[in-house]
């Protein structure tokens, strides 16, 4: 079966590369193909990929490669599960994505549902593939669009998050800046979308979306010079309503960790681009945004916690942001420090288990290294984790000039002044080397 199936499939992409393919030849084989349903077969799938390429390669006039390829899309979609990233392999991004240039001619002569929007679900599991940022950027400026005629923005957001890593690559240095401004206009406020339609007139298409995941894309691109002078205000309207409230600001450190941990390691890892992002966003006047950043780089694990110089930039970085704009805000930062909400605490040590980990908690040992991830070990990361508060909370107090009790004093709001003990659970015995070098402030 196997051999057969290989053989045949080879047979039709030969024949669809061939300079004497009959176009309505392949049409018929193509349609016998939705009787025949071959893409139950694991393997045939990958084929399909194959025929892809070689029907947009072909010399048939577009709207004949548009048609032939769609056929192709429109079985593939009843097999693809697009939440497993594991079967999709980076060798497909490219035939999706050409497909998706070629379909922006022919939308609106069209009905729907369109096959692109199957393509572009099959990019949700997509991890990226290698240059391809500059290749899909022009096709999500214009899909992400409100009036598109596919009505994928929810998709295109979400495709959007997946590329993170694409927008930061070396090939991107070469997009034209009117193209980055087109992209970042089109992406707009993350959490306006509309719902999607329906695949088929009937059943309803529903798309795990997290709009804060987009908009951590957005604040790494306040960090970076590539992006930060085409962000808008307009970028953060809704985001700046969530995240003057506990549970946003909850939202989008769940969210920063989950970036960090599964998708992009480097996001905001230095003061620098920490110090940058909090500027951008200042001058768009974002500042429930500008302080989330801040909650983040003060979040155990994500900066060397006994790298002197590194926190003397982010110390200095804090104090002004707070001195300028209300020392009341500072409640939320020593809520976030002390982690009086464990809700992210999971998330939190998920980061400091992986392999993107590669600070030091507090001089704790147990987390300096990626090492076998066993009950003991993440015993042992919750308690560097939660010595490293205690470490954290001393140097926020000690950056201001105050103690635990002239603190409360000091900053308005009432829960400000409460004390870390209990939140910390600090009956644990802390370790040696802790002790030595934890607190050992510039």
């Amino acid at each position: 079966m196997g051999v057969a199936t290989l053989v045949f499939s080879r047979r039709l992409r030969a024949s669809i590369e061939g300079e004497k393919s009959d176009a309505h030849v392949l049409t018929l084989v193509l349609s016998a193909l939705v009787h025949l349903d071959p893409f139950q077969v694991t393997i045939f799938r990958e084929y399909a990929f194959w025929w892809i390429a070689g029907l947009l390669n072909s010399r048939h006039p577009d709207s004949e490669r548009y048609r032939m390829a769609s056929m192709v899309i429109q079985l593939l979609g009843k097999h693809i599960d697009y939440n497993d990233s594991q079967q999709f392999h980076p060798s497909w991004v490219s035939p999706l994505l050409r497909f998706l240039a070629l379909g922006e001619q022919f939308y609106l002569t069209g009905s729907p549902p369109h096959p692109g929007f199957t393509a572009f679900r099959m990019l949700i599991p997509s991890p990226g593939c290698f240059g391809s940022g500059a290749t899909i950027l022009p096709i999500l400026a214009s899909t992400l669009q409100p009036t598109h005629p596919l009505q994928a923005r929810v998709l295109a957001l979400r495709v959007f998050y997946r590329f993170v890593n694409e927008w930061f690559s070396l090939q991107m240095e070469n997009v034209l800046n009117k193209d980055l401004s087109n992209l970042l206009q089109a992406v707009g406020d993350p959490f306006q979308f509309l719902d999607l339609p329906p695949l088929d007139g009937q059943h309803v298409i529903t798309v795990d979306y997290e709009p804060m995941m987009a908009v951590v894309v957005l604040i790494e691109f306040s960090s970076s010079d590539l992006y930060l002078n085409h962000l808008r205000r307009s970028n953060f309207t809704s985001c700046e309503t969530i995240l003057s409230a506990e549970e946003g600001r909850r939202t989008a450190l769940k969210c920063m960790l989950d970036t960090a941990t599964h998708s992009r390691p480097e996001f905001l890892r230095t003061p620098a681009n920490i110090i940058v992002a909090i500027g951008c966003l200042e001058e768009l006047q974002c500042l429930n945004t500008a302080e989330a950043v801040i909650l983040w780089a003060w979040t155990p694990g994500v900066v060397n916690a006994v790298d002197h110089d590194d926190w003397g930039l982010i110390g200095r970085a804090t104090l002004r942001f707070y001195r300028t704009h209300g020392m009341e805000r500072l409640a939320a930062l020593k809520r976030h420090i002390v982690g009086t909400d464990t809700t992210t605490e999971p998330d939190h040590l998920e980061l400091l288990q992986g392999a993107g980990y590669g600070g030091s908690l507090c001089g704790v040992g147990s987390a300096r290294r990626p090492v076998p991830v066993t009950e003991e070990v993440k015993e042992r990361y919750l308690i560097d984790l939660r010595a490293s508060r205690v470490c954290q909370l001393r140097r926020l107090y000690h950056l201001f000039g105050y103690d635990p009790v002239t603190w409360g004093e000091a900053v308005a709001g009432g829960e400000v002044g409460e004390e870390v003990d209990a939140s910390l659970g600090c009956s644990v015995t802390l370790p040696i080397q802790f002790m030595d070098c934890a607190c050992d402030y510039p």
